[in-house]
């Protein structure tokens, strides 16, 4: 008895994931070559733009067919989501990951399934090589934590206390952005110093809460650096809020408001990650993936550096 119901639970469960996998004109008698893309959450802003932007690349070729997944920011969701559509007979999958850590059964369906995996913007495979058929499309976290805090250290004097607003503490992104940003401390300016790292979960709420907390336990508090747009926008409401000025943040993603703030001088610098680039970057090498062509096993998204001189390009 309680075996048949695990089995029953197991198809509840398959059913479920399937449901939540949709798709573009899924025609069950057609030749389309069908690619899947599970994102690792449907909630974040700059992830939509990536999203959005592999959608774009395969609007004029019609030969092709995407079945989506959300991991819903769980990992065992993700995974589920993965073995449905290769059961579902996807030639190629693109993987935003949900934990950069917990890739591994992912990798190893693709690779059973004889079919091209590309990772995209969170990269798995820091200080390694992807295994062979498996990519990964992106930029190197660690360079924007260093253009960062190479520009609030240039506005701070080279002296202060600051903060860091981390992203999810499981992330490959919110790891080396921070690790970036405490080296080019280490490196260059030797008399700032950092009070205090505490996640944000990339969310603006959360951004608001831990830099209300910090206003409160620092008084002398010169810098925060955030991890993504997001949280440094809800770091400056909280600045804001209190009324207390001279306060640096450093965003990361170029996001449409942060840029629009840091046009209007509430927003130190950001450094522009491209969603386009990555998601468009992702796509390219999915196709040329299947096609059987040689590829580099990483394609780097180069980051830039937004500040008031030149944030007008980027708008």
């Amino acid at each position: 008895m309680k075996k048949a119901i695990k089995c029953l639970l197991i198809v509840l469960c398959i059913i479920s994931i399937l449901s939540t996998i949709g798709c573009q004109g899924k025609d069950q008698g057609s030749k389309k070559i069908v690619i899947g893309f599970v994102r690792s959450e449907s909630n974040d802003t700059w992830l939509s733009y990536l999203h959005d932007a592999f959608a774009d690349y395969f609007k004029d070729k019609p030969e092709y067919e995407i079945l989506w997944g959300d991991g819903q920011n769980d990992v065992t969701r993700q995974q589920d989501n993965v073995h449905a559509l290769i059961s579902q007979g996807v030639k190629a999958l693109v993987i935003v990951p949900v934990d950069t850590s917990g890739t591994a059964p992912i990798t190893r369906a693709a690779q059973e399934a004889g079919i091209p995996l590309i990772y995209v913007n969170r990269n798995p495979f820091v200080g390694t090589t992807p295994p062979q058929g498996v990519y990964y499309c992106g930029s190197d976290s660690v360079v924007a934590g260093h253009l960062q805090m190479e520009e609030l250290g240039k506005r701070l004097g080279g002296t202060g206390e600051i903060c860091i607003l981390m992203g999810q503490l499981n992330q490959e992104a919110a790891q080396d952005r921070t690790r970036g940003v405490k080296e080019t401390i280490a490196e260059k300016f030797p008399n700032i110093t950092i009070l205090a790292e505490q996640t944000g979960n990339w969310t603006r709420n959360e951004g608001v809460n831990v830099t209300e907390n910090w206003l409160t336990a620092y008084p002398n508090l010169k810098a925060i650096a955030s991890n993504n747009d997001e949280m440094a926008m809800g770091a400056i409401v909280a600045i804001e809020s209190t009324g207390r000025t001279g306060i640096l943040v450093g965003g990361t993603d170029g996001n449409p408001d942060a840029l629009q703030a840091l046009k209007d001088g509430r927003l130190a610098c950001t450094v522009f990650q491209d969603a386009r680039g990555q998601g468009a970057g992702a796509a390219d090498y999915a196709i040329r993936a299947l096609k059987g062509e040689k590829l580099d096993p990483i394609n780097w998204v180069p980051y830039v550096l937004i500040t008031k001189d030149n944030v007008d390009k980027f708008m």
